[in-house]
Formats: structure tokens, C-alpha cells, sequence
């Protein structure tokens, strides 16, 4: 595939299944090739007997699994550090490292009734991985627009999402608005994907496990129509046969950039010629422009 591709495997099941059962099943997706694996919200349960360390046996056997078959992992786990219960989505690099972890950071109030209550998150971090920059929300964080903004300031191109229930368009506004892909693994038996744009791109549903696989291409990139036309225009002029529009969203403004040869980004010739990425481009409006608000309020003729 040209572009940056990214190999997606989202498993999606009810709660229920052994660990066994689990490892089992990742195995199995895992031999057919995949750079990250999702599974859902909590898979083995959370209850007053489920929580478990970092070195516990859920983490411990699925990072074997990252480690034989060189992917990435996102394993939910009900976790336990020292007195603070969380939960937690624990990334796994190839190695079968630790290569980071989210807590949630909006627990759902079902989470606050066990003996030990489930804490709240503080912050959602983006990691870097070798194919890109990956974001992790769970659950009830899909009602939160803070935690998906937080991602997109860190940069996420892609964002993993377990739960245990689908979602729907709320995923879809949060795609639409920071411009991410985002890619779902629930107790629902269902997988969504959003592009960049909003548009969905999946849906699967099986009647017991779903296994929806996926290429995605990181290095498309989206583009507002301000102050890049120019620039876009010599471009396109000078590398003409290596680099698309791919969609022009005319009442939006909007346009995506993609490759359209190996060995070529298109993201890297965009900001070799000066074009702005729509999410930098709003961000450094909003700074710019909260610049001249305090200037305005500080002014004398306004006090």
C-alpha cells in the first residue's frame, strides 16, 4: 500500500471468555499479520475479584503474544497499583514491553459501586509508536469532548478505542472535529471505523466474536482551502503523478492529500511547501486570536 500504512485488527466479544480463550484468539489473528491488535473495555470483567497488577497474568500472557508475532497490543485490563483501582488500557509494543498505558479517565458511575471504587483518570497521553502516533479513550470518555481534544493537541493520528458499548456517530463527531482516525473494539460484538473526515469508513458486527481487519494510511492528511491553495497548486504542478487530492469537501473547504507513489508523503511535501495542516492551522488561529481577546480586554478604552 502506498502511504504510511497501518495494519489494524480490532477483536471484538462479550464478556465471558476465559483468558485462555483469549490468548487463544489472538494468536490466531495475530499469525495472519497485524501492527496493532485492539480488544475491548475490561474483556475479562470488573468486579471486587477481577482487579489485577501490571505483571499480572492477563498482561504477562498477552505480551508473549505481542512478542511472537512482533505487534502492537491494547490490552484493557481492571487494574490494581497499590491502593488506586483504574482502568486501564495498557499498550504492548512487539517486544512485549510496556509501551504505555491510559486510564480512564471518565469511569462509568456503575465503576464508583464496587467495595473499591474505580478511580478517575488525569490525562490522556499519545505514544509514539513505529507506525505512527497512537491515542487510547475508553468507554464513557466518548460523552467527554475534553479527553478527544487532549489527543488531538498530543498530536494522535490514530485512536484506539475499547468499550463495552458502540457509540455510534458520538465517535463520529470527535473523528469529524480533530481530525483523527479512530478505530473501535467493544463488548458489543461490534467494530467501527472513522476517517479523518468524519466519514465512516467500517462497520462489523458478528453474532459472537467480530474480527474486523484493516489498512489504514497515516500519511493522508487534510488541508482548509485558506491560505494553501496557492502552494497546493505548485505541488501538485511539481510532483504530479506522486501526490492527489483525494476529497475536495467543497461546502467545508476542506481538502485530503495522499501518495499516490511508494517511497513519497505526502505529508512531508505538504509542509515542504508551506501548507498547513487544518488541525495546526485551527489551533494557531485559536492561539493568535485568544492573543488579541487579552490585548482587546487589557486595552484602555475597554476598561
Amino acid at each position: 500500500m502506498i502511504g504510511r500504512p497501518v495494519r489494524v485488527t480490532s477483536l471484538s466479544f462479550a464478556n465471558g471468555k476465559t483468558l485462555a480463550e483469549v490468548v487463544a484468539l489472538v494468536n490466531r489473528v495475530s499469525a495472519l499479520g497485524a501492527d496493532v491488535i485492539a480488544l475491548p473495555e475490561t474483556f475479562l470483567g470488573q468486579n471486587d475479584a477481577t482487579p489485577e497488577t501490571l505483571d499480572g497474568a492477563t498482561v504477562t500472557a498477552l505480551a508473549e503474544v505481542a512478542r511472537r508475532h512482533h505487534t502492537y497490543i491494547v490490552c484493557p485490563i481492571d487494574r490494581i497499583e497499590g491502593t488506586h483501582r483504574l482502568n486501564t488500557a495498557v499498550l504492548l509494543d512487539r517486544a512485549g514491553g510496556v509501551a504505555g498505558m491510559y486510564n480512564k479517565v471518565f469511569p462509568y458511575w456503575s465503576e464508583f459501586d464496587h467495595r473499591h471504587k474505580v478511580e478517575p483518570g488525569q490525562d490522556a497521553p499519545v505514544f509514539a509508536t513505529d507506525f505512527g502516533r497512537l491515542g487510547l479513550s475508553i468507554c464513557f470518555d466518548a460523552n467527554f469532548p475534553e479527553v478527544w481534544a487532549q489527543l488531538e493537541q498530543g498530536g494522535a493520528e490514530l485512536v484506539v478505542w475499547p468499550s463495552a458499548y458502540s457509540a455510534g456517530t458520538t465517535l463520529q463527531a470527535h473523528a469529524l472535529m480533530n481530525h483523527f482516525t479512530i478505530v473501535t473494539s467493544t463488548q458489543t460484538r461490534d467494530c467501527l471505523v472513522y476517517d479523518i473526515t468524519g466519514q465512516e469508513l467500517l462497520y462489523e458486527k458478528s453474532a459472537d466474536v467480530n474480527v474486523s481487519r484493516m489498512t489504514l494510511d497515516l500519511d493522508r492528511c487534510i488541508f482548509h482551502e485558506n491560505f494553501n491553495m496557492d502552494k497546493l497548486a505548485q505541488l501538485l504542478r511539481e510532483h504530479a503523478g506522486e501526490v492527489a487530492v483525494e476529497q475536495h469537501l467543497t461546502r467545508e473547504q476542506w481538502l485530503v492529500l495522499k501518495a499516490t507513489r511508494p517511497g513519497i508523503s505526502a505529508r512531508a511535501l505538504a509542509h515542504e511547501y508551506g501548507m498547513e495542516e487544518l488541525r495546526a492551522y485551527v489551533g494557531r488561529s485559536r492561539r493568535e486570536i485568544n492573543a488579541m481577546r487579552g490585548q482587546i480586554l487589557k486595552s484602555p478604552q475597554m476598561m
